[in-house]
């Protein structure tokens, strides 16, 4: 039977596509199993592209060490190893590769049933702050007043951009939008409680008092600041891989994603699904913050999560907003910081330049995302 249109406007007998979150495939068209082998064909060319990308990125970092820099072998050394010299400087990469991770995931759920979340900045931040609050305030409760802490920045981010989910989902309003403006404003909120009512005068910087000790997270690979969080990292990336592709909810993400009229079609409630989505997107962002106290800052210091946001969907773009695939984004993003960083402090280059291989990486790889989604979204 050939797929026809629908009263919707959409297609009757629709499949949805093997591809994470693609667009549905009509039924009926080509020989048996054909949609299939498109999606994987697809797969491998979008893997080669950003492979691609990649070592257009890392050919820029060898070109401007050779502009710049008076020993760019010397440079380049250390930008390529210096992460892996010693522990020191490995855990330290790693542990900078955990809230990316967090926000990778936040941004690939939203991304898989096709919303946006540019809140990231803010939720982390927010969410760091809160969860920070209110450990010192269940002090006395030990490791549930820690776990409860945690719970309380992570589901007030939650809901920061479920509110932007819910507006979108009332009022058709741009969650784009919403969520960007939202997160500035958070931050400036925060801004003003850090340094100013919940300021700590004993600490040399503008931050909140710490958390008690029992709260933080032990350390792994002394001397660096790695904690136990990268191991609640990957725990996340294992239960958000299940909760997608092995779960009801995760399929109805998916195919909301992919086609909304067809998820309609298919009893499926795309404005549930959406203030869903957005909330958990938000509430990996807050997660990422409360672990980041716990783990590395012991306090809310003034706009410590600056650029963790827009990384966070940097490495969800380099993933392509598959779960497995946060965890390598994550640290080759880390690996470029942490590089540049080490080859500032021991050659004649400045931090400056890490910037600029991450932002090539960005453009190029936000300029064939955002081709993809036109893309298809003019083939519906």
């Amino acid at each position: 039977m050939k797929g026809g249109k629908n009263s919707f406007g959409g297609w009757r007998n629709e499949r949805p596509s093997a591809g994470l979150g693609g667009p549905a495939v009509p039924a009926g068209t080509g020989r048996a199993g054909s949609w299939q082998a498109e999606a994987f064909q697809s797969g491998l060319m979008a893997s080669g592209g950003m492979l691609l990308i990649l070592a257009i990125s890392l050919l820029l970092m060898v070109f401007l060490a050779l502009l710049l820099s008076k020993t760019p072998a010397k440079t380049l050394y250390y930008f390529f190893l210096g992460p892996l010299q010693n522990r020191y400087y490995f855990g330290n990469m790693l542990n900078s590769a955990i809230p990316l991770i967090f926000g990778g995931l936040g941004v690939s759920i939203a991304m898989k049933s096709n919303n946006f979340n540019l809140g990231g900045e803010g939720q982390i931040y927010s969410g760091a702050f809160v969860t920070t609050i209110a450990a010192l305030a269940l002090a006395p409760l030990g490791f549930a007043g820690a776990a409860l802490a945690l719970m309380a920045g992570t589901v007030f981010s939650g809901a920061v951009a479920g509110f932007s989910g819910l507006c979108k989902a009332k009022w058709n309003t741009s969650e784009l939008i919403t969520s960007f403006l939202v997160s500035n404003t958070l931050m400036l909120i925060v801004n003003y409680l850090v340094t100013g009512p919940f300021l700590d005068g004993t600490s040399n910087l503008q931050s909140t008092g710490k958390v008690p000790e029992n709260f933080r997270l032990p350390q792994i690979l002394l001397p660096s600041n790695l904690s136990a969080a990268l191991l609640i990292a990957i725990a996340a990336v294992i239960l958000v891989q299940v909760f997608l592709f092995r779960t009801r909810v995760g399929y109805e993400i998916r195919i909301t994603g992919g086609n909304e009229l067809f998820a309609r079609y298919g009893g499926i409630s795309t404005k549930r699904i959406t203030v869903l989505a957005m909330f958990l997107s938000g509430a990996f962002y807050g997660m990422a913050g409360g672990l980041a106290v716990y783990g590395t800052y012991y306090s809310t210091v003034k706009e410590f999560s600056s650029g963790m946001g827009w990384n966070g969907l940097a490495v969800a773009l380099i993933a392509r907003f598959r779960p497995l695939a946060v965890i390598p984004a994550a640290i080759f993003f880390a690996w470029i910081g942490s590089g540049a960083r080490i080859a500032m402090q021991n050659s004649d280059v400045t931090f400056e330049i890490a910037s600029i291989v991450q932002g090539t990486v960005f453009f190029l790889v936000t300029s064939q995302v955002l081709r993809n989604l036109f893309k298809k979204r003019k083939g519906f």
